[in-house]
């Protein structure tokens, strides 16, 4: 029947079948090994190879016959059959040096796997078909047969010579012979080692980490083409050096890859690392290079120390890459590679925060315009209709039948009162806090009018697009611990007020789910590399004035479990410690529960400079005298600011390093007494870097420094309790951190702060949303400004985040494109398809 073509088309049925059933069991984390016990006919060598090499307990797929032929006994699993057949020949007293061995009918993989072994043995061994014209020769010169398949009738058993050993692997019966099947307690064995293995792999692995060289040239050629140069390692490759697991990792391309969150499960018992910070001073508008020096610390520690380290970044907006800033990467030779898929789309995880956002904003505007004109009952219908004959809620409409005090489950059961509690949310349009957004830097967008087609029936309303690094989904992404801890954030989210003044959260609006679902890849950190081939998370990019400007917590607890209880974990705040620091130890590490080992704080000369009096910093203006020339004045005058930023970093009792960013253009005697107040002014240490110029070999003491002060003693605190009212907590960032005098709140501002104390939100942390240019609200003022007070202008809350913002001022979630962008100089190469103009 199998020869005929309906036959044939059975057999190729139930090898689809076969196939999808092993391909399923694969993927089941509760399966640790897979024995095949099927017929010849259908287990061909697409059958055999489709079960995993890790779950093969058979040993007959490719991958482990290789392995057996390379003689990694470790990685490699004997076949039962050929197992049996080996001990077999033992407890018969065969001695295999220089005795000829013949397999019959014995082929595929476990004929192949025999005379692995035999020959292993020091067995001759040859192999011969049933029907092979030279049968009779080999059999009567053999000193043992192996008989793998049924002996057809026209071979007699003559043409074997006395005396020789006869072992048979199929269920024919020859003279003298000796019956081998496969034995179940060798395949118990099988599985046993096969578990043990799996136990194995599921412990903790040492790194066996192959770092890149650099090929150092002068002048430093621009970013893209030093990233050009290198030639990264392939991204699974980087995973298996640091211990990841193959089904921990989800490939992108050639050089990045996502990291499931299950590796915090299988490692949870794993002793972190250190965790180390890297901030900055109060910044000129070019920025320090905090970037940078975190990228060289890591290159320094790992490349040029051999200590296990993870770089753990944010995701940068397009906005400012096209706009007037750049990219974010680090650069010259501290630099993360490709450092054009770094600040382009990655792996879609900004796109996805969008389509999130946008969703959900989608959703408010849809459901005032049909709460406006719908009955209660023609509304409650939609809401609830009728599916295949059969009226049933969804489960979120269970948990706001619940959150109502309604504990019917029946939809025809409630009573007009309920459905009118139940249908309308009665969303108040002036109270809409939630915009929409887009990953462009668009001002014509700062203020819109929506709903002005005919359809949308008169409800027209002002709104704004907000840049999509400022969308809470953002700072959700950035703050959450699990993905059950992100679905429920993102269904406390508050968007607006109903008219009796009562909260409207994401959950009311039935859309929880499919902003998870829309978030279910982003969640996962995203695996690349540095210039000198160690690993960087990237992983999401909140604003860091109206947001907390921290890469994600789930980032930094898998690194910290990847690298080792000696390895370090080292991530960067946004803009100056005032504003970056402050906030990732009072909202990050609340919401973690990680507590740092050291501060990073990073100064430049330049800024030290524009402290003390210099002139005007301008981007894409070229710097006046003042700062290409030794001015020793100037830098002691501008210090004041490191010295404060250094007092702020104590507060919290963590041990600082400063490292000095050093430019060509920096004199030693400029950086000698940078260096000499930094450490008179609290500083564990304070250590010049070239790591823009040298790689990780220019920050080798920053590394040293660190790694000492890792070992001092750490009284990490929180600035403020929680428990405090939310004027006092703004009020002890103003004056501890900032210098304010004293805080005054408008009407407006007040008038929320009310609010969010009445609707229960008083006791989370507070994220100011002020200028990053100085300690105070205004952008002109340098060095350490006093006797100001603060003004509070409004307070608004991120309540799936868990912070309330207040806005010092007037901040601008919407940045424009200058007059000439970053685009004029960005081009691709369509021969090559490689991108230009980046840096």
């Amino acid at each position: 029947c199998e020869e005929s073509k309906g036959g044939q088309n059975v057999v190729l049925k139930y090898r689809f079948y076969i196939i999808n059933e092993i391909m399923r069991l694969n993927e089941d984390p509760n399966v640790q090994g897979l024995a095949l016990d099927l017929p010849e006919s259908l287990c061909n060598s697409k059958v055999l190879n489709a079960v995993k090499p890790e779950k093969d307990v058979d040993g007959l797929s490719d991958v482990n016959l290789g392995r057996l032929v390379r003689g990694d006994a470790y990685d490699c699993l004997v076949p039962p059959t050929v197992c049996a057949v080996m001990e077999l020949l033992e407890d018969l007293g065969e001695t295999f040096c220089g005795k000829k061995v013949l397999l019959v009918g014995a082929s595929g993989a476990v004929g192949a796997a025999l005379q692995c072994m035999l020959q292993r043995e020091g067995a001759m061994t040859l192999s011969c078909r049933w029907k092979a014209p030279e049968l009779q020769t080999k059999l009567n010169h053999a000193d043992v047969v192996i008989v793998g398949s049924t002996k057809p009738d026209d071979v007699p058993v003559s043409w074997i010579k006395p005396g020789t050993t006869i072992i048979s692997c199929s269920h024919d019966l020859l003279s003298g012979e000796v019956i081998v099947q496969d034995d179940v307690s060798i395949l118990q064995s099988n599985m046993v080692k096969n578990t043990e293995r799996w136990i194995q792999s599921q412990q903790y692995r040492k790194w066996d980490l192959r770092c890149l060289k650099l090929q150092l040239l002068s002048p430093v050629p621009s970013d893209i083409e030093i990233s050009r140069a290198q030639s990264p390692k392939a991204v699974d490759v980087l995973a298996k050096e640091i211990g990841l697991l193959t089904d921990e990792v989800e490939i992108y391309g050639q050089t990045k890859a996502k990291v499931r969150l299950s590796l915090l499960e299988r490692l949870k018992d794993q002793p972190d690392g250190k965790y180390v910070l890297v901030a900055g001073i109060t910044p000129t508008p070019l920025g320090e290079g905090k970037s940078t020096v975190t990228i060289g610390l890591v290159q320094a520690l790992t490349a040029h120390l051999n200590i296990n380290s993870f770089a753990c970044l944010r995701q940068p907006s397009q906005g400012p890459t096209f706009g007037v800033k750049g990219g974010a990467a680090g650069g010259g030779y501290a630099q993360v590679i490709p450092m054009e898929e770094f600040n382009l789309h990655l792996t879609g995880d900004i796109h996805a925060i969008t389509a999130a956002n946008n969703l959900l904003a989608a959703a408010i505007d849809a459901r005032i315009l049909h709460e406006n004109t719908q009955s209660d009952k023609a509304l409650y219908n939609r809401l609830v209709p009728v599916v295949n004959g059969v009226r049933g809620f969804s489960a979120i409409q269970l948990a706001r039948l619940r959150r109502l005090g309604i504990s019917k489950t029946d939809p025809g059961s409630l009573t007009e009162e309920e459905i009118h509690k139940f249908a309308r949310l009665d969303i108040d349009p002036s109270t809409i806090t939630w915009q929409r957004v887009v990953d462009t830097n668009d001002r014509f967008l700062r203020k819109i009018t929506v709903g002005q087609a005919n359809t949308e029936k008169g409800f027209v309303r002002q709104a704004q697009f907000d840049i999509a690094v400022a969308s809470e989904i953002m700072a959700i992404l950035a703050l959450t611990t699990s993905l059950q801890d992100m679905k429920e954030r993102l269904g406390k989210m508050v968007v607006a007020n109903d008219k009796k003044g009562e909260p409207v959260t994401a959950e009311d609006l039935g859309v929880t789910g499919a902003l998870a679902v829309l978030m279910k890849d982003a969640i996962k950190p995203t695996l690349m590399q540095t210039l000198e081939g160690t690993p960087v998370f990237v992983h999401a990019g909140p604003f860091a004035n109206i947001a907390h400007g921290n890469s994600s917590v789930l980032a930094d607890k898998i690194a910290l479990k990847l690298v080792g209880e000696k390895g370090f974990v080292v991530t960067e705040a946004g803009f100056g410690a005032d504003i970056g620091m402050e906030k990732f130890f009072n909202i990050k590490c609340r919401a973690s529960g990680l507590i740092p080992s050291v501060v990073v704080l990073v100064a430049t000369v330049r800024a030290l400079k524009m402290h003390g009096g210099g002139p005007n910093v301008t981007a894409g203006a070229p710097l006046k005298k003042e700062y290409t020339e030794e001015n020793l004045q100037l830098v002691a005058d501008g210090c004041c600011n490191l010295q404060k930023q250094i007092q702020i970093t104590q507060l919290f009792g963590v041990p600082v390093v400063v490292a000095l960013n050093v430019f060509k253009t920096d004199s030693p005697a400029e950086i000698d007494l940078v260096c000499k107040i930094a450490k008179q002014s609290g500083a564990f240490d304070a250590v010049p870097c070239d790591h823009w110029s040298a790689g990780g070999r220019g920050a080798v003491k920053l590394a040293q420094a660190v790694e000492k002060a890792a070992n001092q003693k750490n009284s990490f605190k929180y600035l403020y309790s929680l428990e405090l009212p939310i004027v006092e907590k703004i009020r002890i960032i103003a004056q501890k951190v900032y210098g304010a005098q004293d805080i005054e709140l408008s009407p407006a501002a007040q008038s929320q702060v009310d609010r969010y104390t009445r609707q229960g939100f008083g006791n989370l942390p507070i994220c100011m949303a002020k200028t990053h240019l100085s300690l105070s609200h205004q952008p002109e003022r340098k060095g350490v400004p006093t006797g100001f007070i603060l003004p509070i202008s409004d307070v608004r809350a991120s309540i799936g985040a868990g912070f309330i913002y207040p806005l010092v001022g007037t901040m601008s979630t919407m940045p424009g494109l200058p007059t000439r962008p970053c685009f004029y100089d960005i081009d691709l190469d369509p021969i090559t398809e490689q991108v230009k103009g980046l840096f």
